[in-house]
């Protein structure tokens, strides 16, 4: 919230006008760089037992759940946007699927929440922004090229994104896991700079994914997941340096979108919020509470859990990688000014929500 705040209030009074034409790749470099830090530490520090014991509810969030709240969310958007047809309302309705790890820290680290709903709403946010991916690629492809793709297509980007992605994963954290532990066991590595080992785990997942056209993403919480196998005591202060430099990375993307947002040429309106909370609340807890039906989970904790699904870091790297395309579509302002406004109400009313939510779903 800070500091996309300073950024608006330095973009309305003080900064010059900022608009999509700016080159926007180092930007979403950074921004990616930092979403692939959040996502390895986040990984690292779950619960392995916890997760294969209650794997069917983040399984429900990232199947169900997501295809649900991307086909909700294109119809929705092309009721509000009626100007847009259904291939860019389905653009719109990808790249504001997936829920931010960044954001969504202060529920998934407090020890208040009941940890099998911790657990889930991390592991969705740890994989639902690379699930995504192979979506957006399609539908970007569908409206670029002529031809159209086809459902092979589809299917053929999903198994390379998805694929690829979780091979690199377990991969290089099966390997660096390997390696990282030998050297603590043969002292070999002093714990001051242990972190910056650590680190180099991520950025091999990062530059490899791109490297083999796998999902960076999910290859990254893939990494984090599995190096806990092959070096357990990653979580004893391992992690540090990839947190602390993922976090400040995070803050320094939030304040540029702040900037962009408070400019003239980012063209937030009515209808854009209008979006934004549907797309926060019904886009979102609808499809959540469908997916959780008959998991024994009660009405509270279904609403928190379909509440607490923040837009943030992940939607703002794939609506980057969508400006990247520069597909040029009519409807191009409009889901600019729709991300735009949905992340806005997501960072101020979930960082707003966080703490009463946290005691709601603790009180009896």
């Amino acid at each position: 919230m800070l500091f996309a705040g300073v950024g608006l209030i330095y973009a309305l009074f003080l900064g010059e006008p900022v608009s999509a034409d700016h080159q926007i790749s180092p930007f979403l470099r950074v921004a990616e760089i930092a979403l692939v830090l959040l996502l390895f530490s986040d990984a690292s520090r779950v619960d392995l037992g916890l997760l294969r014991k209650e794997r069917s509810l983040p399984g429900r969030l990232l199947g169900p759940g997501m295809l649900l709240t991307i086909g909700l969310g294109t119809l929705i958007a092309h009721l509000v946007f009626p100007q847009l047809d259904w291939w860019e309302a389905a653009l719109l309705g990808t790249i504001l699927a997936p829920t931010d790890a960044s954001l969504g820290q202060v529920i998934v680290n407090s020890e208040r929440v009941p940890k099998k709903i911790r657990e889930a709403l991390d592991v969705e946010a740890g994989l639902n922004d690379g699930l995504s991916v192979p979506f957006l690629l399609f539908f970007i492809a569908v409206v670029s090229v002529e031809d159209g793709g086809g459902s092979s297509s589809l299917f053929i980007l999903m198994g390379e994104q998805i694929g690829y992605g979780i091979a690199i994963g377990a991969g290089i954290g099966w390997l660096g896991g390997l390696v990282l532990n030998w050297a603590e066991k043969r002292q070999n590595m002093d714990t001051v700079h242990r972190p910056l080992a650590v680190v180099v785990l991520p950025v091999m997942a990062y530059l490899a994914s791109h490297h083999f056209e796998g999902s960076p993403f999910i290859a990254a919480y893939i990494a984090g997941l599995v190096t806990q196998i092959t070096f357990p005591s990653i979580q004893k202060g391992s992690i540090l340096f990839a947190d602390e430099w993922g976090e400040s990375l995070s803050f320094g993307v939030f304040f540029l979108f702040g900037i962009f947002a408070g400019s003239p040429g980012s063209g937030i309106g009515w209808m854009p919020f209008v979006y934004g909370i549907l797309s926060l609340t019904l886009v979102r807890m609808l499809p959540v509470m469908l997916s959780l039906s008959g998991t024994g989970l009660n009405w509270k904790e279904k609403s928190f859990i379909g509440w607490f699904g923040p837009r943030g870091l992940a939607s703002i790297v794939l609506g980057l990688v969508y400006l990247e395309a520069q597909t040029h579509l009519p409807g191009e302002s409009t889901i600019t000014a729709a991300v735009i406004c949905t992340v806005l109400l997501s960072i101020f009313l979930h960082g707003l929500s966080a703490k009463p939510g946290i005691k709601r779903i603790t009180s009896s």
